[in-house]
């Protein structure tokens, strides 16, 4: 990914997918929608739209596991969406653990309805933080080196 692009995570799930921006030059991430998975199919179109308005140069899918990293029966359909991910629109894909993210998600979104900054809370709310959570680890992670000669 160039020093300063733009990433787009994806916390994928059945039900719902949450999707988050960021940027490697400012390490940070933000919640940016939510896309429903009809029939537990990704919107390939919303995808589409969403890789398009925001030009990112990689792609980051949440690879949900076990507390202690073993798979879960979602594991293998989260690396299959990223494979097709890449796929489909030609941009590098990683994968970041994902154990914890919806909890932290949910923690963050209750103290922001504490302080009076929000109002009620949903699944995809959760879904789209703990794309932005994800988002914040991966772009906090050190850049990999090109060594091609």
């Amino acid at each position: 990914m160039p020093e300063g692009g733009t990433a787009l995570c994806f916390d994928y799930g059945t039900r719902r997918t949450g999707v988050a921006v960021g940027q490697r030059l400012t390490g940070t991430a933000r919640p940016l929608t939510t896309l429903d998975m009809p029939r537990g199919a990704p919107d390939w179109n919303a995808i589409d739209v969403l890789l398009r308005e925001w030009r990112p140069s990689q792609l980051v899918v949440g690879r949900p596991t076990r507390m202690d990293g073993t798979p879960v029966p979602l594991t293998e359909a989260a690396e299959d969406f990223a494979r097709e991910l890449g796929e489909r629109f030609q941009l590098p894909v990683a994968m970041i653990d994902e154990r914890l993210s919806s909890r932290a998600a949910e923690t963050l979104l209750r103290e922001q309805r504490v302080e009076g900054r929000r109002g009620r809370i949903d699944k995809a709310d959760v879904d789209r933080y703990a794309a932005a959570l994800l988002l914040e680890d991966w772009l906090a992670q050190p850049a990999p080196t090109d060594t091609r000669p």
